[in-house]
């Protein structure tokens, strides 16, 4: 399957957003020799900083196979920007509609046209204290086994130090520099031709997410968490934490009340 052409919007966005790319960030950009030159794949890429989307698409594109990134709806729908994500070919995705589902179905159906999906799995910005990925959603997973594409491990670092997560002021001085690495194909053939069933897709996910985050112990020279960081279960510890201090503080108003009521007597 040929590779499709950039296009207009995708260079014009290019002419927009590379400049102050160049001027905020130096480039240590390695692994590009593993982005397919032809066909269909998928990109699974950590996200650690708002920036790291266009710090991520500048990498891509200068490899000339631009990715299409799936995208909040509402970006959609109105002026330049809504022109500029439906000129660039992205992906809107619906969430808790009908539509839902569109997303992924669009998702299959631009692999098997021969372009690139860009997947960030982890759905939103780290929580990881550190700043390592945390586990993955199954998006990418049901995508790569549905179409049997080459998945692409991508990490990168840097944008969180320009902009950290959840910040609202960068750290402009002194100059950060936006590191990435891409990987080999990450092997799912394992689960191929299986029912893709919950555990299943759980599976392949982690071997995903593991592929992606040792790209990003190389980068940072250092060892990630055994166990991923799982937003899911740090808001059941929490609300478990929450319950256990409101029974804590009940009994000792309780105790506090009984203690009053004897003196009283």
């Amino acid at each position: 399957m040929p590779r499709r052409r950039i296009g207009f919007w995708y260079r014009f966005a290019a002419v927009i957003c590379k400049p102050p790319l160049v001027v905020l960030l130096r480039r240590d950009w390695r692994g590009m020799e593993h982005i397919p030159a032809e066909g269909g794949f998928i990109t699974a890429v950590n996200h650690n900083s708002h920036i790291d989307p266009f710090a991520y698409a500048h990498f891509q594109y200068n490899t000339g196979r631009v990715p299409r990134f799936l995208a909040k709806s509402a970006l959609f729908k109105k002026g330049f920007v809504g022109a500029a994500m439906r000129g660039t070919g992205q992906i809107p995705v619906y969430r808790e509609s009908t539509d839902a589902l569109s997303a992924f179905r669009a998702a299959i159906e631009a692999v098997d046209r021969g372009e690139c999906v860009a997947f960030y799995p982890e759905g939103t910005l780290t929580r990881d204290p550190d700043g390592w990925p945390m586990t993955g959603k199954t998006g990418a997973a049901r995508v790569a086994l549905q179409t049997k594409c080459p998945v692409i491990p991508v990490a990168q670092w840097g944008c969180n130090e320009l902009l950290p997560p959840y910040a609202k002021k960068p750290h402009l001085l002194p100059r950060k520099t936006h590191r990435v690495l891409a990987g080999p194909p990450v092997d799912l053939a394992r689960f191929y031709d299986r029912e893709m069933t919950a555990d299943l897709l759980k599976e392949a996910t982690e071997a995903i997410m593991a592929a992606v985050t040792a790209q990003l112990e190389l980068i940072r020279g250092e060892k990630a968490p055994e166990t991923p960081y799982d937003p899911r279960r740090e808001r059941i510890e929490q609300r478990h934490r929450t319950q256990a201090q409101t029974q804590t503080q009940t009994h000792q108003k309780s105790g506090q009340t009984v203690q009053e009521e004897g003196l009283g007597k």
